[in-house]
């Protein structure tokens, strides 16, 4: 199984740099030269690092086999992926989108809705639950609202404080100010 680590932005330059969306939390392991990835689509690669470097928080990348700006514009929206077998499996606590997406969500034995996302962000990394409605739930990631992760058993446990769902599915209504008529 392969997961994506970056997709490529804009040219960087006349040297063939690329600026990339890191997708990974290791950028410093995942980006060093010598790294091959396997692009999507795969006519632009394999690809492997031959430098990377932060200009200010954006991370960039030159590839052995890209020698200039025309030649790097052509993988602009490429994606970036490693093969999981070369991950570390020693973190218990971490989950990669891929093993999280279809689990049901559930609050106690009730079977909420579906995991269809994890969306990673310098804060902290959010769960997108679609409900069965089709309604789609941003949830925190963060262990006191997803006690329980069981990819053995297929479900995640949430303990959502009260008006997680109503405020994040843009159904709350908004609060009228007290003392007008």
């Amino acid at each position: 199984m392969q997961l994506q680590v970056a997709r490529i932005g804009k040219p960087h330059g006349i040297r063939g740099e690329v600026t990339v969306q890191v997708m990974t939390d290791a950028p410093g392991d995942r980006f060093v030269p010598g790294v091959e990835f396997v692009v999507e689509p795969a006519q632009s690669g394999p690809l492997t690092v031959s430098s990377a470097r932060w200009n200010k928080d954006i991370l960039l990348l030159a590839f052995e086999e890209i020698e200039d700006r025309n030649q790097a514009e052509t993988l602009r929206g490429a994606k970036l992926f490693i093969e999981t077998a070369e991950l570390d499996e020693d973190d218990e606590d971490g989950w990669y989108e891929h093993e999280l997406v279809g689990l049901e969500a559930r609050v106690g034995s009730t079977v909420v809705g579906k995991v269809t996302a994890l969306n990673t962000a310098p804060a902290q990394d959010l769960l997108m639950v679609t409900t069965p409605d089709g309604e789609e739930i941003l949830i925190p990631f963060v262990e006191q609202i997803v006690p329980e992760v069981n990819v053995g058993e297929g479900y995640i446990l949430l303990t959502p404080p009260d008006g997680l769902f109503e405020v994040n599915s843009g159904e709350a209504a908004p609060s009228e100010p007290e003392g007008t008529d």
